[in-house]
């Protein structure tokens, strides 16, 4: 199982809701674009996990007009319609999806006419007010640069003008939505909106509570987030706030991580939608992670969200291939004491990888027709000669296919004087691949002393970077 399926997973669900929306009143939506040639091709597309998926594409009459007409609604959110050159204008996907907006290539908001879609009207008159806004904040963000450092005063006047225009389009929300309370638009004023973080409490000792304004944030983060509302998870707003909740506002480590993830997925429960979309998101968030050790969240989502059947969305055959994975993951987890080995070397002789006594083993997977060994098994032995033995390391290479001949001959030929091992029984040697997750090879496994997995799935030119990291944490 790769990223590769659960990208295809979450495009799935992206769509799956338009294919089934169960609303066949039908829509008719009329987009007029001045200045278009007849016979202009565009696309018509809604936001959804942080991208843009097409749904429909149409072709301007020789009015300028596109038209959409289908007998099934869509699922309602933030749309899109893109045009040849790439440019395009955001809109809102009704309940009544029977509308028309007109508009011109020269200025898509300050030129948009709405008929027959309140929220849209609402949509636009939002995006004027701050176009102005923002012509008034851009020379005064020029000027605050000019005098920040130079005229305490000036500087004071410039910082009181950026606050009132901020205030003043905070003003517009805050009106807005306690005049509108039950538009879409309200929904997407209140998921921007941010915590106001009050002032700290003082401690025993008389001083400001310093992590008060961090935990206050994070505490509050979704105060104004309804989850209940599935129309969010087309917009660009909500997928964005997950990601900043996950990425800015948790520690990244495994552990903290599963308590946001965890946090998240119950306000998700609100909404069947919801809950598929983020199990899944984070599931191919974690799935492969860059960050070292994320496999851990993958894990834990596996064994509380897919093991247990909450998850009823993929078929019988992925959901084996999802919960195998986490399954076999789970001995190799950052942390985690490494698996035994026992395996015989070029002579026969049985090696245990746990009678290796040295600062740091790594346990690399590896095969001599395998055309990225040939390159990187040479690459970790210069290393090993020249930096990696001199710090404690040990290297227990594990030719992982039944080659005996051919394999001597690489390691005599490329002087692979380190521990150099192999199995002949077809399933032990199959056991140990899947209890390391030997996806692909070469894979490499940083052990300490102790036979704690310090390291996984790096190249070898990561490996003394991440030694001397490890020898700073000690000290």
């Amino acid at each position: 199982m790769n990223r590769i399926f659960y990208k295809f997973l979450f495009v799935f669900i992206a769509f799956s809701s338009s294919l089934f929306a169960g609303n066949t009143d039908g829509y008719l939506l009329k987009f007029k674009i001045k200045n278009m040639k007849a016979g202009a091709s565009c696309l018509l597309a809604n936001y959804y996990g942080g991208n843009q998926y097409k749904q429909d594409s149409a072709v301007t009459n020789d009015k300028g007009e596109l038209i959409f007409k289908g007998t099934e609604k869509y699922p309602q959110g933030v749309y899109l319609i893109i045009l040849p050159s790439k440019k395009y204008f955001d809109f809102i996907m009704d309940a009544g999806q029977n509308f028309s907006m007109e508009t011109d290539t020269i200025d898509f908001i300050k030129n948009m006419v709405v008929k027959n879609s309140d929220e849209n009207k609402f949509f636009y008159d939002y995006q004027n007010f701050m176009s102005s806004r923002q012509k008034q904040v851009e020379p005064l963000q020029a000027a605050y640069q000019r005098v920040k450092d130079k005229n305490k005063d000036s500087l004071k006047i410039v910082q009181d003008q950026l606050t009132a225009i901020d205030k003043e389009v905070k003003d517009y929300k805050i009106n807005f939505i306690k005049n509108n309370p039950k538009t879409f638009v309200s929904q997407l004023f209140l998921a921007m909106q941010e915590p106001e973080i009050p002032e700290a409490p003082m401690l025993a000792n008389g001083k400001k509570d310093t992590t008060f304004a961090y935990h206050y944030y994070k505490a509050h983060f979704f105060d104004h987030v309804d989850f209940s509302d599935e129309r969010l998870l087309r917009t660009p707003i909500f997928h964005k706030k997950i990601n900043d909740y996950m990425d800015k506002l948790t520690p990244q480590t495994p552990d903290s991580i599963n308590i946001s993830v965890d946090y998240i997925v119950g306000k998700s429960r609100a909404n069947p939608e919801m809950f598929k979309y983020i199990v899944s998101a984070l599931t191919f968030k974690y799935e492969d992670s860059k960050i070292m050790g994320m496999y851990g969240v993958f894990v834990h989502m596996v064994e509380k969200y897919y093991a247990t059947k909450q998850v009823n969305w993929v078929d019988s055959a992925q959901m084996y291939k999802i919960v195998d994975k986490g399954t076999w993951l789970k001995y190799t987890l950052i942390g985690a004491k490494a698996p035994q080995l026992t395996m015989n070397d070029t002579s026969g002789n049985a090696v245990s990888l746990y009678d290796i006594k040295s600062k740091y083993t790594v346990v690399v997977f590896w095969e001599q027709a395998c055309g990225h060994c040939k390159k990187e098994i040479p690459e970790l032995m210069e290393l090993y000669k020249t930096k990696l033995k001199a710090k404690g390391v040990q290297v227990y290479a594990i030719e992982s296919e039944e080659k005996l001949p051919e394999w001597k001959k690489f390691v005599k030929e490329h002087d692979l004087n380190w521990i150099n091992v192999w199995e002949k029984d077809d399933y032990k040697r199959a056991l140990a691949k899947k209890l390391y997750f030997v996806e692909t090879t070469p894979t490499l496994v940083l052990l300490d002393e102790n036979k704690i997995v310090r390291a996984r799935k790096i190249d070898p030119s990561q490996i003394e970077g991440i030694i001397d990291y490890l020898e700073k944490q000690k000290n």
